[in-house]
């Protein structure tokens, strides 16, 4: 099979894995923020409080056959559950077309999936779940460590270094940004900060720092464009946990070369 049709397979396999992923993420953004557990009970319809029927629990399948209303009460079923299904199987795609099959592919698998989850919890309820940040730093750290172990290939250790250096520099910046304007963000974006800094860290110092500016560039664009539309005050809230995750994702992608590129030019 060509390089082509490995990375094809392979980005099909991880879009169909990424819709089962995002059925369950759809259980972790609902009950882990209001202290649930996520694996007891079963699911089951908010309004009828019945049991979802495992042939009603296809991703994105059965919403549609269902036409988005529950079989038992017809209840609507929010066109949320199915986009978050979709999105999460297209980002686990994009991610194994970007990776291809590299051993730092599981590592990034994991961060899309949290990152789905803590941005949609974050626009909900404007918090940062420790439930799902802290156990992060663990996960990513094996996963990262095994990507620069690289079995049946060269490894990476300065990376891995770099890595766990990376997370404690944005640990930190952003821990002091807190102590500087408290009202800007909360701890629970200073968690987060040290779980992208180990993958930032791990791709280079260029994509870290890209990665760190590119999240107050696109917060701040996204909160001036709702001060220009009324649709936000000064003093609003406005969650900075998506644009952290999504600045780590510019950074990761193209904050290396973006770097080189801007060191070379001066």
């Amino acid at each position: 099979m060509t390089d082509t049709g490995t990375t094809l397979m392979l980005m099909l396999l991880c879009g169909v894995v990424g819709l089962a992923i995002g059925s369950f993420l759809n259980v972790v953004v609902w009950r882990v923020p209001r202290g649930e557990s996520i694996s007891h009970p079963p699911s089951a319809c908010p309004a009828c409080g019945h049991a979802i029927r495992r042939r009603d629990n296809v991703p994105v399948v059965s919403w549609l056959l269902l036409r988005a209303r529950c079989r038992d009460c017809g209840a609507p079923i929010s066109a949320r559950y199915p986009l978050v299904e979709a999105g999460t199987s297209v980002l686990f795609a994009l991610t194994a077309w970007f990776a291809g099959p590299t051993w730092i592919l599981p590592a990034l698998l994991y961060l899309a999936a949290i990152s789905v989850a803590l941005a949609l919890i974050d626009l909900d309820t404007k918090r940062l779940p420790d439930a799902i940040v802290l156990p992060a730093y663990p996960v990513a750290l094996a996963l990262i460590t095994l990507a620069s172990w690289n079995p049946w290939g060269e490894p990476h250790w300065e990376a891995l270094l770099r890595a766990v250096i990376g997370a404690v520099a944005l640990f930190l910046v952003y821990f002091v940004t807190v102590l500087v304007y408290p009202g800007g963000m909360g701890f629970g974006d200073v968690k987060l900060a040290g779980v992208l800094g180990l993958y930032l860290g791990w791709f280079g110092w260029g994509a870290l720092v890209i990665g760190w500016f590119s999240a107050f560039l696109l917060g701040g664009l996204f909160a001036i464009g709702l001060l220009v539309f009324g649709r936000a005050g000064r003093k609003s809230g406005i969650p900075f946990g998506p644009w952290m995750l999504l600045g780590a994702a510019v950074g990761i992608v193209v904050g290396q070369p973006l770097w080189e590129w801007y060191v070379g030019v001066l």
